[in-house]
């Protein structure tokens, strides 16, 4: 039986990015960039007014100066290629091209229009109220990294540049096979002995969260079936996720039938609770399995702590998870001499245990948010600082 981080150690030994995919730019969010990207052009692409108002030499446009207005105006568009001459002043829009000899824009609030002329009632200063070419992004810039998460503010960057597609990491297909006889959808009316199937839109669900794309598909505790179902879903799958059936009862026979198939099982118990009986392997292909404690407090936690890190790594994210340091509202203890995954919940920086701590009761795990980590009898009390998971 390995401790949980020999366990995780030994999955991401075999564990890279995956696949390198170009996707339209408005179909790339939350995706991973493959590659760093650089500025193509300035932005500003050219110098443009950042105020609706009177192109001007702030020379000439000091406080009561009268400047006259040339018949043209310079709107937001193609640049018509106006030349401002003394003591005159171009009226100019937001985003306009700045005409040649212009150094400032007087706002059109603090001008006072009389006819064809208007009088200054503020001063400007050269370059007031001009965006300069080049002075966001200018080409050649380094703009986004390799690994960079594309969220609707890069995505706009990008755009700015031209960039209509972008290299990506692929979304890798996860299989989830749920198995057990008494496990029915939510479609079907439960007879006496019978559950609906949670696992499996939660598993679906935690999947897409972490970046994968995921289908599922149940079977019943059928050696046959089960072995249809693996042998399809090693041929399409980048890793296939099989929940229950995996521990030493006289009908799991999950393990038997994945190395039937030529699954090379590299360990299949993991020193923690919930989720001991959990099993990780590689097919002959490379499609890496894992099998999960039918349990869904402990599918939950075993995906968490050794799958979820898969998923991160083959779409080009950070393994390792994200932790926070919190204060204990109320006292845990871990009786036991395996490490405990408790559920808690963090309220500010407050945390509290989050309902029944037994590895099917969901109801608690719907209520969490993050998980504990209680060493073998480790005891935390009241106020007392704890790093924890959030989920």
């Amino acid at each position: 039986m390995l401790e949980e981080q020999e366990a995780l150690s030994r999955i991401l030994e075999h564990t890279s990015p995956g696949s390198v995919i170009w996707v339209p730019l408005e179909l790339s969010l939350d995706q991973i960039l493959a590659q760093e990207v650089s500025g193509s052009i300035d932005s500003p692409p050219f110098d443009n007014s950042a105020m609706d108002g009177y192109a001007v030499r702030a020379e000439e446009a000091t406080v009561g100066a009268e400047l006259i207005v040339a018949p043209e105006t310079q709107a937001a568009g193609l640049d018509q290629g106006f030349e401002l001459t003394s003591g005159h002043a171009i009226r100019i829009f937001t985003g306009a091209p700045i005409p040649t000899g212009t150094n400032a824009v007087l706002m059109q609030e603090d001008v006072t229009r009389e006819g064809d002329r208007i009088i200054v009632r503020e001063a400007v200063e050269p370059g007031e109220n001009i965006r300069r070419r080049g002075d966001d992004v200018h080409c050649g810039q380094l703009l986004l990294e390799r690994g960079d998460l594309l969220n609707p503010m890069r995505i706009g960057l990008l755009a700015s540049q031209g960039i209509s597609e972008v290299p990506v990491y692929a979304r890798p297909l996860v299989e989830i096979v749920t198995t057990g006889d008494e496990v029915i959808n939510s479609d079907q009316l439960p007879l006496p002995g019978q559950i609906f199937n949670s696992n499996s839109p939660m598993l679906q669900a935690a999947v897409s969260r972490e970046g994968g794309t995921a289908t599922a598909c149940h079977v019943e505790d059928d050696p046959e079936q089960l072995r249809e179902t693996f042998s399809r879903a090693l041929e399409s799958a980048d890793l296939v996720i099989v929940v229950g059936g995996v521990s030493v009862g006289e009908r799991d026979y999950v393990k038997d039938v994945l190395t039937d198939l030529g699954v090379e099982t590299d360990f299949w118990r993991v020193n923690i609770k919930p989720g001991k009986p959990f099993l990780y392997g590689r097919h002959k292909n490379r499609v890496p399995v894992f099998g999960l404690p039918g349990n869904p407090v402990s599918a939950f936690v075993t995906f968490t702590l050794f799958v979820a890190p898969v998923i991160r790594r083959l779409v080009g994210r950070n393994s390792a998870p994200r932790r926070l340091s919190v204060i204990a509202s109320d006292a845990m203890t871990n009786q036991g001499e395996r490490p405990h995954y408790m559920r808690g919940t963090i309220d500010g920086h407050e945390l509290h245990l989050a309902g029944s701590q037994r590895s099917h009761a969901i109801w608690g795990l719907s209520q969490a948010n993050c998980l504990i980590r209680l060493a073998p009898f480790q005891t935390i009390l009241l106020g007392d600082p704890v790093d924890v998971l959030p989920i």
